[in-house]
């Protein structure tokens, strides 16, 4: 079954066509609606690197997307793809698991807009452009959210009054949850082990950062909240401040809403604190070169995930893996050392030779052999997980 799975962001399409669990063609386009677009594709043989082309909407950037994959050999025709699987960031309480797309579905879609403004519109942009361009193609969302709604209200609800939850469905939801649910399964399998019989910490860390206390198989608590502000410092969001910090900042500053709202999501985090960059690489090696603010960001950085850590180990009641995955997490072990120091108390024993080694999509163990806690290093695979949901919900369709 050929299944192709798109990822629509607000001025770009990433996209992977899967032959069952096998990728024969990625690619991205970036700068969609500006004056020149970007596209990249690779498939076997073939490699199209930043081509500059002009793309005004998302519809003729999948238009561009088929064209290639006929044009380049992937496929013949177009009846040759079987499914598409969407990334839909945000699925509210509505949506526990992945569905069929359907005019009921769209208009939850809709209706979920408000809790993701900066993501679900261009998601769903992607769904409508394939309804146009294949209109007898059935298409699955795979929400972001979904892994976490096994956590009960202890953990998802906030102490506000209890009618703003009722009302507006302000609650802790959680993000990269198919990230969660791929690393941790993986991790799973490396250990010989079912789901339901680990407790489990796992660490999706990237300019987005997020970390998910699973228990049994089912998220119990995640970092992030009502919004991907929530939790961890990230690249350019600011993770947990005291919320009276917005307040004073809107009567000392004079500024809107919506300019705190910018600050905190996109001049804050790493950017915030270093003054230099959201990019890790840059801050170690600023860091490396004497930049005092730098070295700062990066152990801010490892000290609130090592806090959350110890907090999801005393949730979960003791803890049999952590799993390391995202830019950071892959392609840092620095930062993950960082993130471990101080940690022994637990049963965390880092194997530094094989830490340091763990980097540029290697998977592996970075935990000593007889360590009570299994150290883990995975890269994710999110669209593969999309793929795979996708295949369900057409095989169940189909009979």
């Amino acid at each position: 079954m050929k299944i192709l799975v798109l990822n629509c962001g607000s001025s770009s399409i990433k996209y992977r066509l899967f032959d069952n669990d096998i990728t024969i063609a990625r690619g991205v386009v970036e700068k969609i609606g500006e004056e020149v677009s970007l596209f990249s594709h690779y498939s076997e043989g073939v490699e199209i690197k930043k081509q500059p082309i002009k793309v005004p909407d998302h519809t003729r950037g999948i238009e561009l997307v088929l064209n290639t994959l006929v044009d380049k050999g992937v496929i013949h025709d177009y009846g040759e793809i079987d499914a598409i699987g969407h990334r839909v960031v945000h699925g509210g309480e509505e949506f526990k698991s992945s569905v069929l797309i359907d005019d009921r579905v769209m208009r939850t879609l809709y209706a979920c807009i408000p809790f993701a403004p900066l993501h679900n519109p261009h998601n769903i942009k992607g769904i409508e452009s394939c309804k146009q361009i294949l209109p007898n193609v059935p298409q699955v969302a795979v929400f972001d959210t979904a892994f976490h709604q096994t956590m009960g209200p202890v953990a998802f609800l906030y102490a506000i009054p209890y009618h703003y939850y009722e009302k507006y469905g302000l609650r802790r939801y959680g993000f990269h949850g198919t990230s969660h649910y791929y690393v941790s399964n993986r991790a799973a399998e490396l250990m010989g082990q079912p789901m339901s019989k680990l407790k489990m910490i796992t660490a999706h860390l990237g300019n987005g950062c997020s970390v998910a206390a699973i228990k049994f198989g089912k998220v119990v608590d995640t970092s992030m909240g009502f919004t991907p502000l929530e939790g961890l410092v990230m690249g350019t969001r600011s993770g947990d401040i005291d919320p009276a910090i917005v307040t004073f900042l809107i009567r000392k500053e004079r500024l809107s809403p919506d300019e705190v709202d910018s600050i905190l999501n996109k001049r804050s985090g790493l950017l915030g604190i270093s003054g230099i960059s959201n990019d890790m690489r840059q801050l170690m090696d600023a860091s490396n070169k004497g930049n005092e603010r730098a070295r700062l960001a990066i152990d801010i950085f490892a000290y609130r995930v090592k806090k959350y850590i110890s907090a999801y180990a005393g949730v979960l009641g003791g803890v049999d893996a952590i799993v390391f995955t995202a830019g950071i997490g892959e392609n840092a072990p620095l930062v993950r050392k960082k993130i471990l120091e101080g940690l022994e108390f637990m049963g965390i024993q880092l194997d530094d030779e094989l830490n340091k080694c763990m980097v540029g999509g290697r998977e592996g163990i970075i935990s000593k052999p007889d360590a009570k806690v299994k150290l883990f290093v995975i890269p994710t695979n999110e669209e593969l997980v999309i793929a795979r949901e996708t295949r369900k919900i057409v095989e169940q369709l189909r009979g």
